[in-house]
């Protein structure tokens, strides 16, 4: 397995070392069965509160969230259509064995999810031995089936908060999506979900313009006009909602879904956790390569003038030139 490569940048504005968030999709196993992995690596105890969702309080990292992802069924949103046709769950009897029942039958097209609390970046090894104990336990990930569109998710909090910053990471990861796309080998139940759409090519334009150059307040307005939506691989509504609240809760994207944090929220294509080659370390080091090109002033320059100028291949070229560059370490 690769090893997870630290950031050159390690710690965050308040000069603690920069913590991530992982979020794991998958299918295969029971909502208790994942608690009760969680407990057995990182201590702590379980709070079930409901058959959609259970807690793991006080382990060594903080609180895990074991769920199954839909609110549908979490807030209890499908009641009224019950009533509709006739079916009353006024019962409290009635309503947790029909939760019960419904978390069985759901969890065959509805992804279960682990939420891990943010750790730091020195711990992500912690993440990846879940994972394979997941795993282990009978996970079932992208590629199991047709239907199964999982995904995995980094929350990375970010090194520095000026706007050049979250500029040169989203200018990074423009150049970078295409190859990142190739190496994730983006399973096709992914590529037609709404959750692996790139940036446009007018909003890329604009970014990587040489004389574009904005504060936060207008990086952030320019990125809701061009993207309306949380449906981006690398998600930068929480982060801005964190620095400007006002000017992104008052936009017509979807705001019961933002959860202000200062992190960038990178949606990994697959998650496949059920392929014993998988590692978390193959899509870490990935967005490593992305902080890697930000910080390359010249090179992220003279990329960015590539692909305003050049045919899309030639970009291509120079991408895999620079990743060789960067050395076997990084290589898989």
């Amino acid at each position: 397995m690769p090893r997870f490569i630290l950031p050159d940048q390690m710690h965050a504005p308040d000069g603690e070392v920069r913590r991530v968030g992982v979020e794991l999709e998958m299918a295969g196993l029971e909502l208790p069965a994942m608690a009760q992995a969680v407990k057995e690596l990182f201590g702590g105890h379980i709070d079930s509160k409901s058959p959609f969702e259970i807690n793991v309080l006080e382990t060594r990292h903080g609180t895990f969230n074991v769920e199954l992802d839909a609110s549908l069924l979490k807030n209890h949103e499908y009641r009224p259509y019950l009533a509709q046709v006739g079916i009353n769950l006024d019962a409290m009897d009635d309503q947790q064995a029909f939760d019960t029942m419904l978390a069985r039958l759901a969890a065959n097209v509805v992804p279960s999810e682990v939420v891990a609390p943010p750790i730091p970046v020195t711990a992500l090894e912690d993440m990846d031995a879940l994972r394979d104990r997941l795993r282990l336990d009978g996970a079932k990930g992208t590629r199991a089936a047709l239907v199964y569109a999982f995904g995995a998710q980094f929350n990375v909090e970010a090194a520095d908060l000026d706007a050049v910053h979250l500029r040169d990471i989203l200018r990074a990861y423009v150049l970078l999506h295409d190859r990142l796309t190739e190496r994730g080998t983006v399973d096709i139940t992914r590529k037609i979900s709404p959750f692996i759409r790139a940036f446009p090519s007018g909003y890329a334009r604009l970014l990587l313009d040489e004389g574009y150059a904005p504060d936060i307040p207008g990086l952030i307005r320019d990125y809701l006009l061009h993207n309306p939506t949380r449906n981006r691989p690398l998600d930068m509504l929480p982060l801005f909602a964190h620095l400007e609240r006002d000017l992104v809760m008052s936009a017509p994207v979807e705001t019961h879904l933002i959860k202000p944090r200062p992190a960038f929220h990178y949606r990994l294509p697959n998650c496949q956790i059920d392929e014993p080659e998988w590692s978390l370390a193959k899509p870490w080091n990935d967005w490593i390569m992305v902080e890697k090109l930000a910080a390359d002033k010249d090179r992220l320059r003279e990329h960015a003038r590539a692909y305003l100028e050049k045919p899309g291949e030639v970009v291509g070229r120079m991408v895999d030139e620079w990743m060789e560059m960067l050395g076997t370490w990084l290589k898989r």
